[in-house]
């Protein structure tokens, strides 16, 4: 046998011998959001209740084990577009709780407490438990202090990606693709450390995330100080003009003009529900009100575009920095 046959087999060997030390033993047992949920199986027939949920599940290749999603802010990353097109779509909103039943799940995984909580208006953890369908909810999302009446909650601390590590790994056990969760982690882990090295920071440098409003006259929903707006302003060397525990904070355009932000991010949002989802309006109101035209950032074209899902604590968020990155590298911040 050549050297290179050699060096090949040798290669094959140990990736066969990683792969099978990461293999799940069943029954897996873990513990999620204070509940300790137990799998005799990797789930065949699974139901991802939010955007994060499924494109997590689609980039590791577990398509064909998805009965169905919802909740999708925007529309699904352009390389899974073809995965995604084999899993049903229940709506781009909130469903109900019978039409995810319809499609008798064998797991059901989340990625808001709207959509799987205890005040959900879909379903509590408890409607699938009784009909012993395991459930899982993300970390990001019990991370969070309910209170004051927001039903996103708020954070003490700034949101991190190892939020989002340990929900992609305890879904890469449960579906006993454990290789392919700790790829995927490697690789955003990378593309973090990259923007991190590329951008310094600037205690000057700050931001406003704006995800939507029903109308111009209306508050507008931003991107809370240490939610995942907050961590993407961190990442490439800024703040978050908005300086509040809230994940969701909804401000009046008076308040927001106050913060005089460097770079105003217009979040598109495909969804379709308001008219201010679209960063084209978005622009179009920043630029053309009388009061809010005014502002430096919008003045001087500081406006930067995202999508609206970047903004949820979701693999989306690393994407979102990198968008708003590339961006930023055209715009003068003197």
């Amino acid at each position: 046998m050549s050297r290179s046959s050699l060096f090949a087999a040798a290669t094959t060997a140990v990736m066969l011998s990683v792969t099978a030390a990461l293999a799940t033993d069943y029954p897996l047992t873990i513990e999620n959001c204070g509940q300790i949920v137990t799998f005799e199986q990797a789930p065949q027939n699974a139901v991802a209740l939010g955007q994060n949920s499924a494109e997590i599940m689609l980039l590791l290749g577990l398509e064909d084990r998805m009965a169905a999603s919802a909740f999708w802010p925007n529309a699904v990353l352009d390389d899974l577009k073809e995965a995604n097109d084999k899993v049903e779509v229940l709506t781009v909103e909130f469903p109900t709780l019978e039409s995810v039943l319809s499609k008798q799940p064998d797991f059901v995984a989340a990625m808001l407490t709207t959509l799987l909580g205890p005040d959900s208006k879909v379903a509590k953890r408890s409607d699938f438990e009784d009909l012993g369908i395991p459930t899982y909810l993300s970390p990001s999302a019990c991370s969070t202090t309910l209170d004051g009446g927001d039903a996103y909650g708020s954070r003490d601390e700034l949101w991190s990606m190892d939020l989002l590590y340990q929900e992609i790994d305890d879904l890469s056990r449960i579906f006993d693709v454990a290789d392919r969760g700790q790829a995927l982690i490697e690789d955003f882990k990378a593309r973090e450390a990259a923007l991190r090295a590329e951008f310094g920071q600037d205690e000057d440098l700050t931001f406003v995330f704006w995800f939507s409003s029903p109308s111009p006259e209306d508050d507008a929903y931003l991107g809370g100080g240490k939610g995942p707006s907050g961590y993407i302003a961190d990442l490439l060397g800024g703040s978050n003009a908005i300086q509040t525990d809230a994940d969701w904070p909804a401000l009046g355009w008076e308040g927001i003009m106050a913060t005089n932000p460097t770079i105003f991010v217009a979040a598109q949002v495909d969804r379709n529900r308001w008219d201010l989802d679209t960063a084209e309006n978005k622009i179009e109101f920043l630029t053309s009100d009388e009061t809010v035209s005014q502002m430096d950032a919008i003045k001087n074209g500081r406006i930067a575009v995202m999508a609206g899902a970047s903004m949820n604590p979701s693999i989306r968020t690393i994407y979102g920095a990198e968008q708003v990155a590339e961006q930023i590298k055209a715009m003068d911040l003197e």
